[in-house]
C-alpha cells in the first residue's frame, strides 16, 4: 500500500513538471495547474475492496501569499428590458423552429408511411391480379383437358360400340351360314 502511495505521489510530481512545462507555453495555466501548491500529501485509505483509494492534500506554499486565492465573481452586467426582451424572442424563435422541425420530421414519417402503404397495397393487387390470371389460365387448361378426355373416351366407347356391331352382324352372318 505504502509503495502504491509513493507510486501515486511522483505521479502527481510529474503532472506538476507537465503543468510547468506547459506554462513555458501558456504562461496563465502555470497558475491555475497546480502552481500554486507546493507540498502534495497522499493518503492511502483502506475503505474499498475493490481497489485502493487515496486522500490528496494540496497545501499551499505559505499561509499568507501575495496572491489573492479567492476566486472573484465576474462583475455582473446590468440587464435592460430590450435584452431580455430579445433574448424571449430569441427563446420563441428557438422553440417556433424546433417545433417547425418536429412537425416537419412528423410529416417526412407521415408521408413514408404513406408511401409504404401505396407500395404494398399495389404489390397486393399485382399479386392478386397475377393469382387470378393464373387460377384463369389453369382453369382454361383443366377445361381443355377435361373436353379432350371427354372425347377421347367418347371415341373408345363409338369404337367399342362399333366393334360390337361388327362382332354382332359377323356372329348372325355365322348363324345364317351355318343355319
Amino acid at each position: 500500500m505504502a509503495k502504491t502511495a509513493i507510486a501515486y505521489k511522483e505521479k502527481m510530481k510529474e503532472i506538476s513538471v507537465f503543468s510547468l512545462i506547459c506554462s513555458c507555453l501558456y504562461p496563465e495555466t502555470r497558475k491555475n495547474l497546480m502552481g500554486d501548491f507546493e507540498d502534495l500529501d497522499i493518503k492511502p485509505i483502506n475503505k474499498r475492496a475493490s481497489g485502493q483509494s487515496f486522500e490528496i492534500i494540496l497545501k499551499p506554499t505559505s499561509p499568507v501569499s501575495d496572491n489573492a486565492h479567492c476566486i472573484t465573481t465576474p462583475p455582473k452586467r446590468d440587464i435592460s428590458l430590450e435584452d431580455i426582451q430579445k433574448k424571449l424572442e430569441a427563446a420563441e424563435d428557438r422553440r417556433k423552429s424546433q417545433e417547425a422541425q418536429v412537425l416537419q420530421a412528423l410529416a417526412e414519417k407521415r408521408e413514408h408511411e404513406r408511401d409504404v402503404l401505396m407500395k404494398a397495397m399495389e404489390e397486393n393487387s399485382n399479386f392478386s391480379r397475377m393469382a387470378e390470371e393464373k387460377l384463369q389460365v389453369k382453369m382454361e387448361q383443366i377445361e381443355e383437358n377435361r373436353q379432350a378426355y371427354m372425347a377421347a373416351i367418347m371415341d373408345r366407347l363409338q369404337e367399342k360400340e362399333r366393334h360390337a356391331q361388327e362382332v354382332r352382324r359377323n356372329k348372325e352372318l355365322r348363324e345364317e351360314v351355318t343355319a
